[in-house]
């Protein structure tokens, strides 16, 4: 399957600022950023015909970043965790942290093994030149880990983030 072939997606939460710098360039007011040890949490009001809010969890360490998306009209219905696979990092000088996206997703429905999808995206990626060959094991890395994390914990990918960051993390349905 040929994809649009398109550069790593990079954003910047700009915690100081209290925005959102996402991969086109569109600044997007936050309504709340929270630090922790291991990562940050995001939570912004989405201008996007098919969902109405975003959460994000950047996790360095694990090379993830877990986003639940409000969505409308029961688009894609049942998902609950959007794992993005890359390299994120932060606070830098400035109190922003970054996101480069490395096309591999996984996506959680409660009940289901997670899916890993754009696989091929990886590949086309890394064809071209956009990807070096470590940044694509450290993808696919990544992303198993994640896969029989999840799976040793029945599934429940949300119970696998929260014993490897040392706690339950929070959302706003899940406070």
């Amino acid at each position: 399957m040929t994809t649009h072939l398109h550069p790593p997606k990079q954003e910047v939460f700009d915690v100081p600022a209290l925005t959102n710098t996402d991969n086109k360039g569109f600044v997007r007011p936050v309504d709340e950023y929270r630090q922790t040890d291991y990562g940050l949490y995001m939570s912004r009001t989405a201008d996007h015909p098919r969902f109405t809010h975003m959460e994000s969890w950047l996790l360095p360490s694990l090379g993830l970043r877990a986003t639940i998306f409000h969505f409308v009209d029961d688009h894609r219905k049942g998902q609950r965790l959007y794992l993005d696979v890359g390299q994120f990092s932060g606070p830098d000088a400035d109190g922003r942290w970054h996101a480069q996206d490395w096309y591999l997703d996984l996506v959680d429905v409660p009940g289901r093994p997670l899916e890993l999808i754009d696989i091929d995206e990886l590949f086309e990626a890394h064809t071209a030149g956009l990807l070096t060959t470590g940044q694509c094991e450290e993808a696919v890395n990544i992303s198993t880990r994640t896969l029989v994390g999840a799976a040793t914990h029945g599934h429940d990918v949300q119970a696998w983030l929260d014993a490897e960051v040392g706690e339950r993390m929070t959302w706003l349905d899940r406070p």
